[in-house]
């Protein structure tokens, strides 16, 4: 069964069943949480705060996929397959008022049956009003910090218009690797909440 590490802020770690290992944003948590050799790293937008592409080691043929190969002109959002096929990631819309649609993404990854949604930073976006509802998506991460993306209120509110199984609020207070207050307003918010403290993992 495939399992997914918070390691705080924006970064995440999922691991596939067959045991590949993807960093989303890498770039908060300790060291020992960026042991294992990347067989994919991908990154939503360039700010510092989501492109530690180094941090880790990395694995023979290992990818580094980032905004501007996925999404390379205004009117691209790319689909790409990786791992021999296990894995194929969309890049799809992410903006707000400190990001630029053109040079952000969020990525729909389809791993081991599931569907999950990396939002990166943003705000509510018309393809989470339109396109998304209907993408079956099991979890969705989605940031609420509410001074450099929505707030988690609204973060709450776009879990309720994407409807996926699960939504976990991340990226709640600017570097920092978590906000408990934050994530319980989220909570009060959206009709799917898990909540994962930075540091723990849960498995898909």
């Amino acid at each position: 069964m495939a399992t997914l590490l918070y390691q705080g802020h924006g970064s995440l770690r999922l691991t596939t069943d067959a045991g590949h290992v993807i960093y989303i944003d890498p770039f908060m948590g300790d060291d020992e949480l960026y042991a294992a050799p990347a067989d994919l790293v991908l990154v939503t937008h360039q700010h510092y705060d989501h492109t530690s592409i180094h941090r880790m080691p990395h694995a023979p043929g290992c990818v580094v996929w980032q905004n501007m190969d996925a999404h390379p002109s205004p009117d691209a959002y790319l689909t790409q397959s990786f791992l021999d096929g296990e894995l194929v990631a969309e890049a799809v819309q992410a903006y707000n008022h400190h990001h630029d649609p053109a040079a952000c993404v969020g990525y729909l990854v389809r791993v081991d049956g599931l569907t999950l949604y990396f939002a990166g930073d943003t705000g509510v976006t018309d393809q989470m009003r339109t396109d998304l509802p209907a993408r079956n998506i099991d979890y969705a991460f989605l940031p609420g910090d509410g001074i450099y993306t929505m707030t988690a209120e609204e973060a709450g509110e776009a879990a309720n218009l994407i409807r996926a199984r699960h939504a976990v609020p991340i990226h709640l207070k600017p570097v920092q690797p978590y906000g408990p207050e934050e994530a319980q307003r989220f909570a009060r918010v959206a009709h799917n909440a898990l909540l994962v403290p930075a540091g723990e993992s849960i498995r898909l």
